[in-house]
């Protein structure tokens, strides 16, 4: 099923990128729809992180086009992405260890325009996740995994994006802590943001998403729902662990 095209909050059009003379998206088109989580799948070395790269302006675009509610921003530098509603939460652990939760916090908040209440936005972000609120005192590396990638999450919803990357969020937690992150993820999409998300646990992913992407060799293979593609043969041969099992209204853990 295509996307519903009035919904379009970003489209990659032809994207070619890579690293020195390597490419590793090879024309690579799809498109997100506002307020939905879109899970991006694939091999190792299909090029997924490499999306996110480019979207964010960390890598820079060959050819092709990259839109952002219907304006044109190919290229644009990471701090002009952020101001125009774009997050990005890379794969690995991204906080500044020795520093405290709450300092952590408001570093995440240095590319705010003037006129955001920046406090204010600290206080939400720790009435969204109470777990932080009880730790702002405590450096960052004493915290969980589980609790390191909330606090990442965290400081990039400071901004308050209309966009959020996430690249492989459960790596490193336990399985309670992967269903957490996937419930604040769900939480965040029902008040209006939208999620682009990169995950190992491709199954566990696609049954809290409402789209998917396949993605091989730096091209989009397949862009569907992510119910269609849970129960695609060709999906679950390839990337769901030996073959789809169809969905039976209850979420796998």
């Amino acid at each position: 099923m295509a996307p519903d095209r009035s919904a379009i909050v970003l489209t990659l059009e032809g994207v070619v990128a890579g690293y020195g003379p390597m490419t590793i998206l090879h024309g690579t088109t799809f498109a997100v729809e506002r307020a939905k989580i879109t899970t991006v799948i694939g091999p190792n070395g299909a090029g997924k992180s490499t999306v996110f790269k480019a979207v964010f302006g960390l890598i820079k675009v060959r050819t092709g086009r990259i839109a952002f509610g219907g304006e044109d921003v190919t290229n644009l530098a990471p701090r002009q992405l952020l101001a125009k509603g774009i997050s990005y939460v890379p794969q690995g652990r991204n906080i500044f260890p020795e520093l405290t939760v709450l300092h952590n916090l408001e570093l995440g908040g240095i590319a705010a325009p003037p006129e955001i209440d920046l406090p204010a936005r600290i206080e939400a972000a720790l009435d969204r996740f109470p777990i932080l609120r009880s730790k702002a005192k405590a450096q960052a590396s004493t915290l969980s995994g589980g609790q390191q990638k909330m606090l990442e999450i965290a400081r990039s919803m400071l901004l308050d994006p209309r966009l959020l990357l996430i690249d492989e969020p459960s790596i490193g937690l336990s399985p309670m802590m992967v269903r957490e992150t996937f419930d604040i993820l769900k939480d965040l999409r029902d008040r209006g943001t939208t999620i682009l998300l990169i995950e190992q646990n491709a199954r566990s992913a696609l049954q809290m998403s409402d789209r998917g992407l396949v993605l091989e060799q730096g091209q989009t293979r397949l862009a569907d729902t992510a119910k269609a593609l849970l129960n695609d043969p060709r999906v679950g041969e390839l990337f769901l662990g030996g073959g789809s099992r169809p969905e039976h209204g209850a979420e796998e853990k």
